[in-house]
C-alpha cells in the first residue's frame, strides 16, 4: 500500500472514532444518568466536558505539532483516547465519569489537531481535497452512526459497552500508527508560549463554562460574569500573541486571504450545522414520542447525503478550486435550514428527510473543499497550527450551536417536560399531537438562526480569492520523512 493511503486509512479511523464518541454518549446519557444517579450538572458535563477539553487544547497541540512532530502527537492521541475509553467504562459515579471523559478529550484533541495536517503532508496538492473529503466524511458518519449504535449497545449490553467498542479499534489503530506513520515535511523547534497558553485555555474554558451553565440557569449574574472574564482573557491572549516572538496562534496567518476566509466560513458553518442533530432528536423524542433508537435512525438521510457528496466535492475542488463548492454548499445548506424553519408541525417524515438530504448535500459540498483550501494556503511549517486553529474554531462553533439550541428550547418549553425528555422517559399523559405545538415554535426559531449563520458564512467563502491559492511545496513535504 502506498504510504499516502496508509495515512488516509489511519487518520480516517481516528476521525471516525473521535466523532463517534460524541453522539454515542448523547444517546446513552439518560441511561448513564439513571444508572450512576448523576445530577443534571454531571450529566451535562459528561457530554460537554469532552467537547470543551478538545476545544481548549486543539490550538496548543497544533502548535506543539509544528515543534515536535505531527505524527508523534497524533500517535500519543490514539493511545490516550483508547485508555480514556477503557477508564470511562469503569466509572462508578457521575463525577468520575466526567473526569475520565476529560481524559478522552485530551486524546481526541491530539487526533483532531493533526489529522488534516498529516493528510496535507502526505498527499500532493491535486489530491488533498479528495483525501480530506474521505477523512471528514468518516468523521460526520461517525457522529451520526453514534446516534444509532449508542441506542443498540445501551439496550443490548448496557451503557459501558459504548466505551468498550473503542478498545479493539483504538488498540489496532494505535499500534498501526506507531508502526507505519512517519514525519513528513519540516519540524521547527521553538519556545512554548506559556502566557498565551494560559490565557487562551483559561479564557475559552471560563467563557464556555459560563455559556453552558447559563443554558441551565437562565444566565445569572455569575454566568454572565464568567463569560465576561473569559472574553477579557481571550482579548489579553490576542494582545500577547501580537507581542511575542513565538505565538501560540500565528496571527500572521490571517494575512493570507484564503486562510482567513476559510477559517471564518468554517466557524460560522459549524454554528449553523452542529445543533441540527440535537434539535431533531429532541423533536422526534419529545414531540413525536419516539424512542432514542428510532430518533437516531431518522437522521440517516443527512449522513447518506453528506457521505455521498463529500468525497466527490473534494475531488472536484482539486481540479476546479474550492470557492464555487464552498459557497454553493453554504447556500444549499441555508435553503434547507430555512425550509426547516417553515415546515409545519404535522409535516410527514419524507418532507423532513428531504430537507435533511438537501442539508447533507450542502454540508458535503462545503467541508472538504474548505479544509483543503485552508491547508493549501498555509506554509508547510505552519500547517500544524493552522489545523489546530481550524479545529478549535469548528469545535467552539459546535459548542455555541448546541448552547443556542438548548437556550431556545429551555426558554420556550416547560422545564419539567424538557427534563423528562432528556431523561429518556415518555411525558406522563402526553401524546404527539399535544407536544408538537410546544416544540415547533422554538424549533423554527433555532433553524432560522442557523440558516442566517449559513448565509453569513457565504460572504467570507465567496471572498476567499483566486481559484488556487497556496504556498509552494517543500521537496520533503510529500516524499521522505525528516531526520
Amino acid at each position: 500500500m502506498q504510504y499516502k493511503y496508509t495515512v488516509l486509512t489511519n487518520t480516517t479511523i481516528g476521525a471516525f472514532m473521535s466523532q463517534l464518541d460524541g453522539n454515542i454518549v448523547l444517546i446513552a446519557l439518560p441511561t448513564i444518568t439513571r444508572t450512576l444517579h448523576a445530577s443534571a450538572f454531571e450529566a451535562l458535563w459528561v457530554l460537554m466536558g469532552y467537547i470543551l477539553m478538545t476545544a481548549v487544547l486543539l490550538l496548543l497541540f497544533g502548535r506543539l505539532a509544528d515543534m515536535y512532530g505531527k505524527v508523534r502527537l497524533y500517535n500519543l492521541g490514539f493511545l490516550i483516547f483508547t485508555i480514556g475509553s477503557g477508564l470511562c467504562s469503569l466509572a462508578t459515579t457521575g463525577t468520575i465519569l466526567v473526569f475520565f471523559r476529560l481524559v478522552q478529550g485530551v486524546g481526541a484533541a491530539l487526533i483532531w489537531a493533526n489529522n488534516a495536517a498529516i493528510l496535507t503532508d502526505a498527499f500532493p496538492p491535486n489530491e488533498r481535497g479528495r483525501a480530506i473529503g474521505v477523512n471528514l466524511v468518516a468523521g460526520i458518519s461517525g457522529s451520526v452512526i453514534g446516534l444509532i449504535l449508542g441506542g443498540v449497545l445501551t439496550v443490548a449490553l448496557g451503557w459501558q459497552s459504548i466505551f468498550w467498542i473503542n478498545l479493539p479499534i483504538g488498540a489496532f489503530a494505535t499500534f498501526w500508527a506507531f508502526k507505519k506513520l512517519r514525519e513528513l515535511g519540516t519540524v521547527k523547534h521553538e519556545r512554548i508560549d506559556l502566557p498565551g497558553n494560559l490565557l487562551f485555555a483559561g479564557g475559552l474554558s471560563v467563557f464556555l463554562i459560563g455559556l453552558t451553565l447559563g443554558a441551565l440557569s437562565g444566565y445569572t449574574f455569575l454566568d454572565v460574569g464568567l463569560m465576561i472574564v473569559g472574553l477579557i482573557s481571550l482579548a489579553g491572549f490576542g494582545y500577547v500573541e501580537l507581542k511575542t516572538t513565538t505565538p501560540l496562534m500565528d496571527l500572521k496567518l490571517f494575512k493570507i486571504r484564503p486562510f482567513t476566509a476559510g477559517i471564518l466560513s468554517n466557524f460560522l458553518a459549524s454554528i449553523s450545522r452542529s445543533g441540527i442533530s440535537l434539535v431533531l432528536t429532541i423533536f422526534f423524542q419529545g414531540a413525536l414520542i419516539e424512542d432514542a433508537l428510532t430518533a437516531g435512525l431518522n437522521l440517516i438521510p443527512f449522513a447518506v447525503a453528506f457521505v455521498t457528496v463529500g468525497p466527490l466535492s473534494g475531488y472536484l475542488s482539486d481540479k476546479y478550486g474550492a470557492r464555487g463548492f464552498t459557497t454553493g454548499g453554504l447556500l444549499i445548506s441555508a435553503a434547507a435550514l430555512f425550509g426547516f424553519a417553515i415546515v409545519p408541525g404535522d409535516a410527514s417524515y419524507p418532507i423532513l428527510a428531504l430537507l435533511m438530504v438537501v442539508n447533507g448535500i450542502g454540508g458535503g459540498m462545503f467541508v472538504a473543499p474548505n479544509i483543503s483550501s485552508i491547508m493549501n494556503a498555509t506554509p508547510v511549517t505552519r500547517r500544524g497550527v493552522a489545523s489546530g486553529i481550524s479545529a478549535t474554531l469548528v469545535t467552539t462553533g459546535a459548542l455555541l450551536s448546541l448552547s443556542i439550541a438548548f437556550v431556545v428550547l429551555a426558554t420556550s418549553i416547560p422545564y419539567s417536560l424538557l427534563q423528562t425528555v432528556f431523561a429518556g422517559e415518555t411525558p406522563t399523559g402526553s401524546n404527539a399531537s399535544n407536544n408538537i405545538p410546544l416544540f415547533i415554535g422554538p424549533m423554527h426559531a433555532i433553524f432560522l438562526i442557523m440558516g442566517i449563520m449559513s448565509l453569513v458564512a457565504v460572504v467570507p467563502s465567496a471572498l476567499r480569492g483566486q481559484k488556487f491559492a497556496g504556498f509552494p511545496e517543500s521537496k520533503g513535504a510529500t516524499a521522505e520523512p525528516v531526520a
